[in-house]
């Protein structure tokens, strides 16, 4: 199987979507695939683990893409060795009352991971910028005292609320949060074969949304939003990946991969070492419990 470099999948410079793969051959079959993902997903499992002992850092991993991408299938591949007390997922919907009775980003601060676990945002605080740019009148929603009509979200509305979800990711990485960013990045002739299956299986039919043929009429629109997201929000603190997509398990692969690479880097991120007492003590405590009746 070919050895692959997760920094050929990080956005280090100005990019062209129309230029990034949607498949990527890994040079191996699905089956040696699906083994190699068991392997490193285990690895992550009992990284996990410590991390949850060590108790400093906190992973949050963004997961964006186009209707029929893989987020939901990935999120349960990827992570299907992790302890449940270690981490939770959260899906953003369309904002609620409560939400948008707070500013944009509010909902995604409430959600953050605590230290030593893992947050997983299935779509994420980019669409703020992604599927409101495409459809700016959602903006008005949110009641922002500047924004009365829709030329109010204009480019400088946009170059603001980039600077603040840059800044907002800063914040929580220089406290001790690890953000992984990752694009999957599907080609529009696989999410029309995606979508036609949802149709043609009757178990697939719940997934399916007319909804998804009105957004796909956009797609070019959705493109441009994505390239220019990844453009303006990949840091060296809260880089992108783009993720070929179009081939579902070697997407999961690479997903998991980067992520396991990336925090075994992390050395300081050890189990805690027992209390001298305590370790001296050992025997004596073990001595304690075998003597009762």
């Amino acid at each position: 199987m070919k050895n692959i470099n997760i920094n050929d999948f990080k956005v280090t410079q100005k990019i062209q979507i129309k230029n990034l793969q949607t498949t990527y051959d890994l040079e191996a079959s699905e089956n040696t695939i699906e083994d190699e993902l068991e392997d490193i997903r285990e690895k992550l499992g009992k990284l996990q683990d410590t991390m949850y002992a060590h108790g400093k850092y906190a992973v949050l991993v963004c997961l964006q893409g186009m209707d029929t991408a893989g987020k939901d299938s990935l999120i349960r591949e990827v992570f299907k060795d992790f302890n449940t007390r270690g981490i939770v997922v959260h899906s953003f919907k369309v904002p609620t009352e409560l939400e948008l009775n707070h500013d944009y980003l509010w909902r995604h601060y409430i959600a953050l991971p605590s230290r030593g676990k893992f947050c997983i945002f299935n779509r994420t605080h980019y669409e703020n910028v992604l599927v409101t740019r495409v459809h700016p009148g959602y903006i008005l929603g949110e009641n922002i005292p500047t924004v009365n009509s829709v030329d109010d979200v204009n480019n400088a509305f946009w170059d603001r609320r980039f600077k603040e979800i840059n800044n907002f990711e800063k914040h929580v990485v220089d406290n001790g949060t690890i953000i992984f960013k990752f694009f999957l990045n599907l080609s529009k002739k696989e999410q029309k074969n995606r979508l036609l299956r949802r149709l043609e299986k009757q178990e697939k039919n719940w997934k399916f949304s007319p909804g998804d043929l009105k957004e796909r009429k956009l797609w070019e629109k959705y493109q441009e939003c994505y390239e220019d997201l990844l453009n303006r929000s990949s840091t060296n603190y809260a880089p992108w990946y783009a993720i070929p997509a179009d081939d579902k398990e070697t997407a999961r692969y690479i997903v998991a991969k980067t992520m396991y690479d990336t925090l075994k880097t992390y050395t300081d991120i050890q189990e805690p070492e027992l209390d001298d007492d305590i370790k001296a003590n050992l025997e004596l405590y073990k001595q304690q419990l075998q003597s009762e009746e």
